[in-house]
């Protein structure tokens, strides 16, 4: 039996092991307490077993007195917005997001449109679902539909200050867009054709049948890769399945990696408006050498969107965001939002006249390298971390989200996932080999079979 994650991440499994219908149901309950009983939007992407969980997770609420709006397929990002710019107390996002398929989970998002922070998670933690009384037949809540959450979301990004609508229409740019037959169907070749775009889609049928690994690394790219080539076209977007994530192709028909997602972003913002930046402590050096470029300073958290959304927040960042291609920008929302990315790279383009592959030739270069190891409960956390310290004798460290070692030229930083049962464990360097080199050194450790 697989086991059940709960998290900042929000509550994640295996549809019919760890995650079934009946714990939704009394995880809404839960959340709906939480929520003081007010109304909740509900989205989710377009994986197989998003309409059985939208029904208990409603059933939960609406029993409970919350009314529900249900906003069928679409972004995550556009539920979050949605749920900070009306009355409602809180959301839920049904997607697992990179996950593979056979995953389903609940991202519970407040009132303010940010998902839970750790006080806010422990608070919630703390309801006793026994306690959570079930009301009358007459004071159950109401189900209604929410059919215009895309449409204001695309409103918004088109009338950011940084998006130059009729610079990026007069380029008439050909962009190929993979949704790997996500959410992101329902937003990404709309808001792209309104920007101009001749739009060649890839994958684009919201059937939850995924067309490739689902997280936008670029080693799982090949198919968009191809097309752009084939078709000789300007760019190629790839998001995951609930599109907070952008990956890019160049005009050359090479997947970039989504550092370069966030660098290039950075960069165009920082060019626009000079601040602060935030990102977390898994996120390349390519932040580092951008913040150094506009004489910025730039600050890290603890890897999480809320985590970094907070750290913006606190040093008043124009721009922040994850290496894994998740933008945040406050204009808009302090949420990680691909459609809002992809705007913002055209802009970067048009205002330019740079192709992309230009554009990623003036972001600094090293090779970032990751991979993950399974894990169950007998692992020693704690002694792995103790081991690596004798690894790295001479190095500093950051234990503020696992363990991160960091250098001059190089960090490794090593961590539990809050999403599945595996260590995470990154490095990056001025060479791919000494890069690999780093993350075996630390795979090789004796403590891993503990």
């Amino acid at each position: 039996m697989s086991k059940l994650m709960k998290s900042v991440s929000g509550i994640r499994g295996i549809v019919g092991e760890a995650l079934t219908a009946e714990l939704a149901m009394q995880f809404a309950k839960q959340f709906g307490e939480f929520c003081t009983r007010g109304k909740i939007l509900i989205g989710r992407d377009s994986r197989k077993t998003g309409k059985m969980l939208f029904q208990a997770i409603s059933a939960g609420l609406l029993s409970v007195g919350c009314d529900v709006e249900d906003l069928g397929i679409c972004p995550t990002p556009t539920i979050l917005l949605e749920v900070e710019n009306s009355d409602a107390m809180g959301g839920i996002a049904i997607t697992a997001s990179h996950n593979p398929r056979q995953w389903n989970a609940m991202k519970l998002i407040k009132g303010s449109g940010t998902f839970l922070t750790e006080a806010d998670a422990e608070k919630f933690w703390e309801i006793d679902p026994k306690k959570v009384d079930e009301l009358g037949w007459d004071q159950m809540g109401q189900l209604t539909q929410n059919t215009k959450a895309v449409e204001n979301h695309i409103k918004k990004i088109l009338a950011l200050p940084y998006v130059d609508v009729e610079k990026i229409k007069a380029k008439n740019f050909k962009v190929v867009i993979d949704s790997t037959n996500g959410a992101g169907v329902a937003m990404s070749p709309i808001l792209l054709n309104k920007l101009g775009c001749e739009v060649i889609e890839l994958y684009s049928a919201p059937t939850g049948e995924f067309s490739r690994v689902p997280e936008p690394q670029a080693k799982n790219l090949s198919s968009l890769e191809n097309l752009v080539k084939e078709e000789s076209a300007d760019i190629g977007f790839a998001t995951d399945p609930d599109v907070d994530r952008l990956s890019l192709v160049s005009d050359k028909g090479i997947a970039l990696g989504t550092e370069y997602t966030l660098g290039l972003v950075e960069d165009f913002i920082l060019s626009q408006n000079k601040g602060n930046i935030a990102t977390n402590l898994s996120s390349s050096m390519i932040s580092d050498r951008i913040a150094e470029k506009y004489n910025v300073k730039i600050f890290r958290s603890k890897v999480g969107e809320i985590n970094v959304a907070d750290k913006m927040k606190e040093h008043d960042c124009v721009i922040g965001g994850e290496g894994n291609g998740g933008i945040i920008l406050p204009d808009l929302h302090y949420t990680r939002d691909a459609p809002m990315a992809m705007a913002l790279i055209l802009s970067s383009m048009a205002k330019t006249g740079n192709k992309l592959s230009q554009l990623a030739q003036k972001i600094p270069d090293f090779e970032f390298y990751k991979t993950s190891v399974p894990i169950d409960d007998e692992l020693d956390f704690l002694q792995l971390q103790e081991e690596i310290k004798e690894l790295f004798p001479e190095q500093e460290y950051d234990s503020t989200d696992g363990l991160k070692v960091v250098d001059q030229d190089f960090w490794v930083h090593i961590r539990k996932s809050g999403t599945e049962p595996i260590i995470r464990i990154f490095a990056e360097s001025e060479s791919e080999k000494k890069s690999k080199m780093l993350v075996q050194k630390i795979i090789n450790l004796s403590n891993w079979k503990n």
